[in-house]
C-alpha cells in the first residue's frame, strides 16, 4: 500500500487527536487507502517518520506516499480546500 499516515494513540493533545480523526474521516470518504503508523508503539516509529518528514521535531499526523513526505496536517487541509489531495498524496 503506498499512502502512509503517521499517527499516535498515545496523546493528551486534543489538537493532534482531532486533526488525526479528521484525515482519516477525509481519507475515508475519498475511498483513498492508507496504512496506519502508530508511533507510540516504539521511539523508533517516531523517529522514522521525523527522519523521513526532514524535520526533527515533527509531530503526528502525517502524510507519505511509501517512502515520499507527502505533508503534515496543514497541508492536507489546504490540499482538501484547493481539491488537491490526490496530488498531495501523489496519486495523480
Amino acid at each position: 500500500m503506498g499512502v502512509k499516515l503517521y499517527y499516535t494513540t498515545v496523546t493528551a493533545s486534543r489538537t493532534v487527536k482531532s486533526q488525526q480523526a479528521e484525515m482519516m474521516r477525509i481519507l475515508d470518504s475519498k475511498s483513498i487507502q492508507y496504512e496506519l503508523i502508530d508511533i507510540s508503539l516504539g521511539g523508533e516509529l517516531r523517529d522514522e517518520m521525523r527522519s523521513k518528514a526532514g524535520d526533527p521535531t515533527a509531530v503526528p499526523p502525517q502524510l507519505f506516499n511509501e517512502d515520499q513526505y507527502c505533508g503534515n496536517y496543514e497541508m492536507f487541509s489546504e490540499a482538501v480546500e484547493a481539491d488537491t489531495v490526490e496530488q498531495l498524496l501523489k496519486l495523480a
